[in-house]
This record gives structure tokens, sequence and C-alpha cells, in this order.
């Protein structure tokens, strides 16, 4: 395997600024912010992103969050819900235990601030694909995200022990025998600068913006996955990455998600014939699980050779529908789209990646004193398909228990704070210039080609070849901008992803092998796991058998 490098770019103790605090928490969306609040107040936090605070993946999410909140529900219905969407591969102690935690995390929700939708005086509840109950609470319809980060941000705005760097990209942590000792940030005005810490918590999001077709903002390019593994903590389940069925496909636009609570409220599927085809796919029709929809939306495709297939909502009461869903009435509007009387374009999209850096029940790593949280993990909750909505509630869930598990650990260590002697030398720039632009817009169309909802052996070794061929002349350059940092972070993600799809010779929810068509429960009822080897710097893979 291909040996990559210990830091993105050249450093230098000596001559760069350093700060100190507590707590290190990399990532301001859900899982960050949920994580800040549980710091105790008489430690210094500090929270970095590289965008503006509101600009995280927790921001765009239309659907809502799940939780048993309807007397008519039960935990038992969640987790089993849980457990089948996620394909055999899930961990059934942490699905228990994000589930009975859900009524409460709402409910803290509530307190800080979030305004949920209600119906008589109580919150309104949506089901979404693959719930055998309404249990996913919402907010303006379909804004549920961006109404959760208003009230979080406003309430952790409060918190004075809280500081915020926005617009400062985190590209290495910094590590010692120890463990994690904080991280090299690049801030736009200040260079580059040695942030240390007692603990650190990473919670940067996922990676979607690998795939041409995403609904992942743009700053979702897998960073913390990739710096984690340089820095040798263990990644899992990296061939997994869900692709949402619905994504409003408008050639020349942008890809704009249609949320799974159109469906959940009666919205069919047809192809461009006017066939509703889910039938012959699922019993449960348009509220299957998104892996079968998905995969479904590709065949019909195939079949029909139409680029897309079609959302119809037009046989249901239109007040009710632009009511329900004023972001996408008024993004359809802009393409001369009525959402009451007009088929939506639809097809899928990269949505949400259920690999990343292999956490415990308190968000643990592998690395000491480093946690992690949100959908930048791998925690065991969505095993092989994620169940729609409960990725806010993950974040909720584990930004509480990696907040409180850091704070705890770092009020036990003693205010010696030391810098490390280390140094990353500079290295000769590459002979020709790089195109990166270029290169990104190459990965992605390669990403959607070979390793998208339908993947094969022969697609996948290419996939592997070409990346193997990139990464050994991009990942030896140092960059002094975000544009390359960024490309080399993808780069990393995609060759752990190339190489666990290559790996799993069967299909098991959201990876679909064209060739291995089946479920293997003997074989592959196993996570891939990932490390950095410190002596050689080499990936090591190896299989972690389910022992449930």
């Amino acid at each position: 395997m291909f040996s990559f490098p210990r830091y993105l770019t050249h450093f230098d103790p000596k001559s760069a600024p350093h700060y100190f605090f507590d707590v290190l928490i990399i990532g301001g969306g859900l899982a960050g912010l949920r994580a800040a609040v549980e710091i105790d107040p008489s430690l210094r936090v500090l929270v970095v992103t590289k965008d503006r605070l509101r600009h995280s993946s927790s921001s765009w999410a239309q659907g809502g969050i799940a939780g048993v909140i309807n007397r008519e529900d039960c935990f038992e219905n969640h987790i089993g819900d849980t457990l089948r969407a996620g394909c055999n591969l899930c961990d059934p102690a942490i699905v228990s235990m994000v589930v009975q935690e859900a009524p409460d995390r709402i409910q803290e929700l509530i307190r800080w601030g979030a305004a949920f939708d209600e119906e008589a005086g109580e919150l309104a509840l949506g089901k979404e694909g693959g719930h055998s109950h309404h249990r996913i609470v919402h907010a303006n319809g379909d804004a549920t995200g961006a109404e959760i980060m208003r009230a979080m941000s406003l309430w952790t705005d409060k918190l004075p022990q809280i500081t915020l760097w926005e617009g400062a990209f985190t590209l290495d942590l910094l590590t010692d025998a120890a463990g994690c000792r904080g991280a090299v940030v690049a801030r736009s005005e200040r260079g580059v600068n040695l942030v240390w810490s007692k603990q650190t918590i990473l919670c940067t999001g996922g990676a979607g913006q690998l795939y041409r077709e995403t609904s992942n903002p743009e700053v979702a390019t897998g960073d913390g996955i990739a710096a984690a593994y340089r820095a040798g903590a263990a990644l899992r389940d990296m061939e997994f990455m869900q692709f949402h069925p619905t994504m409003l496909y408008i050639a020349g636009s942008n890809r704009r998600l249609i949320t799974e609570a159109v469906r959940g409220e009666g919205a069919r599927l047809i192809d461009n014939h006017g066939t509703r085809f889910m039938g012959d796919y699922d019993d449960r029709l348009e509220l299957a699980p998104r892996d079968i929809v998905s995969h479904a939306i590709e065949i019909q495709m195939q079949k029909t050779r139409h680029p897309c297939v079609y959302l119809d909502l037009s046989h249901l009461d239109a007040d009710k529908i632009r009511h329900r869903f004023p972001g996408i009435t008024r993004i359809c509007k802009k393409f001369d789209i009525d959402i009451t009387s007009d088929p939506i374009p639809v097809r899928p999209g990269a949505h949400y990646f259920i690999g990343g850096v292999s956490v415990d029940a308190e968000g643990r790593t592998s690395i000491p004193q480093l946690w992690a949280a949100g959908e930048v993990t791998a925690s065991g909750l969505h095993g092989a398909n994620r169940l729609a909505s409960n990725s806010l509630l993950e974040s909720m869930v584990y930004g509480a228990h990696a907040g409180a598990a850091a704070s705890q650990a770092a009020l036990n260590m003693a205010d010696n704070f030391q810098a490390l002697p280390l140094t990353q030398p500079v290295t000769s720039p590459h002979e020709e210039p790089l195109d990166l632009g270029d290169i990104r817009n190459a990965l992605k169309s390669l990403m959607w080609r070979n390793v998208g909802v339908r993947r094969s052996k022969s697609g996948l070794k290419d996939a592997a070849t070409t990346m193997d061929r990139w990464c050994r002349y991009v990942l030896l350059c140092q960059f002094s901008d975000k544009a390359g940092w960024e490309l080399q972070n993808m780069l990393t993600v995609a060759y752990f992803m190339i190489d666990a799809a290559l790996a799993r010779e069967e299909t098991r929810g959201v990876h679909q092998r064209v060739d291995f068509p089946d479920a293997d429960e003997n074989a592959w009822r196993q996570h891939l796991q990932y490390h950095r080897s410190v002596s050689e710097g080499h990936a090591v893979r190896c299989g972690m058998p389910l022992e449930f």
C-alpha cells in the first residue's frame, strides 16, 4: 500500500504562534457544539471550524431528528428499525444506547431554544423510509438542521469559556507517545498556528464532496478522517457511503436534497413513462430504506435509458404540501416546477458517510486523548446503511458523550502545558505545476462512476490504479492553501474507500456489488479497519468479525 506522509505541510514550532487550551474541538457542526456545551465551565475551550459556524452539514439537514415521542411507539420499535436498516452490521448495544437517549436529547434542544413544528400543541411527527412509526421531529417544515444550528449557536454564544475560530483549517493532529496533544491550524490572517490541548474532540463531518453528485456542502472533504489517519487513529467501514435516493436533478444547477419526508407524506416515484416502479423492488414501496430505493432508481434509469426518475405529489393536498415543505417549494419554483402538480426530477447522490474514525460508546478513538463525534466517526450505530434522521440524533448523543468524557479527562490533568519539539521539513516542490481543480473534478467523476451506488470489481480496480497514481504525486506535495489541503484529504479518504469496497466481496446495505449481488453472512459479517504503520508509514487493513 501507498506510504502516506505524516503531515500535510511544513511547520516550525520555533516560529509558529502557540495557543494553549484545556479542550480543543475541531468542527462547529451539531456534534461539535453539543460537545462544547458539555465541557466544565472552569475549562478553556477552543472550537475551530474551517468555514462559518452555520455552514456545516448539520445546517443542511432537512428531514429531522428521530426519537420515540409518540405514545404508540416504543424504544424496541426504533431499535428494530435501525438494526434492520443496518443490514446486520450494527452494534446492538450502541443502537440501544442512542435510541434510548433520543427523547432526552430532543428535549435538550427544546430547552436551548429550538422551535420544532407542532400540531394541536404537541410535537408534529413525520415518517420516513425504514421507520415503522411516526417519530421524526422537524422544524420549519423542511429546515430542521438550520433551526437546530440556530438554537445551538445562540446557546453556545452564552458560554464564556468557549473561544471560536472561524475560517481556520485544521491541517493535522499533534501527537506524541502519550497521545493527541492538539492540532496544527492554519488561519488566513495568522499563518500556521500550533494549538496545544489536554484533550481534543474531532467533529469535522463527512466526505460527500468526493462525489460529483452530492447533497453535502463544499466543506465536506473528509479533512478530519484523513488527519486522524495520518496521526495513527484507526478507521473503519470506509466502503459504506450512503446515497440519498432523491436529489433534485436539474442539468447545470447545484444538486439539492429532496427530503425523504416528501415520500413520508405520500409522494410516489415514477419513471419517465409515468410508471410507479418501487413495487417491483420492495413491498414498502417508496418508504423502503435508502439503500434499496437508491439501487432501484439506478436500475430503473438504466432500464429506461433516462437520466433521472420523478417524484409525483400531484395526488396530495396542495396547500398541505406547500406548508409542509416551504424550502423545497421555493427551490423548485426557481426552475419553474410546481411541486404540487409537476413531477420533480430526482436521482441519487452521495449523502452520508457511514465510515470514519473508529470510536467506542464514549467517542474514544484508538489514540489516547483524542475523541470524535458525528459523521466523522464509525460508531456502530448505522451498520451498512443509516436509518433516516438518525444522524442528527447521533451527533447529539455522541457530542454529549465525547464532551463529558473529554471534560472529565481534562479536569484530571494538571495545567502543565508544554510544546513538543516537532518539525515537519520542507519538501521539494513538484516539477510541474498542478491544476488542482482539474484533479478534484476528475476525482469526483471517478468516484461517482466507479465507486457509486453500483460497484464492480473491474470498476473498483480501475479506480484503485488511478488513485494510486494520483496519490504518488499529489500527496507528496506541500501546498500552502485550502484547495491543495482539501484535495490531499479527499485523495486520502478516497484511497481507503476504494480499497475497502474492492475487498468486501458481497452486497450489504449501501455497498452494492453487481458481481457479488448477495450478502455473505459467513465471510463478511465483519468490519474492515485500517491503521497507519508507525514504523513504515503505510496502511494496514484487518478484518474485525462481529461478536454480538
